[in-house]
């Protein structure tokens, strides 16, 4: 999937239709909060700062040319990062359904014992007025000796 989207979002890059592309995506941190992210992916920016280096550079020569690194190393690149926000956001999706699923099982529990407490309730009051009305015939009987 993360190479399909790449493969789609990067030639109208390349032929210019646009001058950035930007991935968002729900940052996962933990099964309660996902932070929403976005990044650039194209242009992509540049690795380490000017400050540590020295004033001669060396040319390293490579094999294969850099241009031939660049056009396979980049889209590698570019499915790594979109398959990143993929799985971040997958996780914050089953992150919010397990805690949903643990709210709704923990009311559930809550209700059932509710009602439960409820029909207990309902039922001794029950047997209470069949007592009361077997004590009051007992006694009507008893009276009318």
């Amino acid at each position: 999937m993360a190479a399909g989207i790449a493969a789609e979002a990067v030639p109208p890059f390349v032929a210019e239709e646009y001058d950035e592309l930007y991935l968002c995506y729900n940052e996962f941190r933990n099964v309660a909060s996902q932070k929403p992210r976005m990044i650039r992916l194209l242009p992509a920016s540049s690795v380490g700062s000017d400050k540590g280096e020295s004033e001669s550079t060396v040319d390293y020569i490579y094999e294969p040319s850099e241009e031939e690194l660049l056009a396979h190393m980049i889209p590698l690149y570019l499915r790594v990062l979109i398959y990143r926000g993929l799985l971040e956001t997958s996780a914050g999706e089953h992150g919010a359904r397990m805690v949903a699923m643990d709210n709704a099982t923990t009311s559930c529990e809550d209700m059932m014992q509710n009602l439960t407490q409820q029909f207990n309730r309902a039922r001794q009051a029950a047997i209470t007025a069949e007592l009361m009305d077997i004590v009051g015939g007992t006694e009507a009987l008893s009276a009318g000796k």
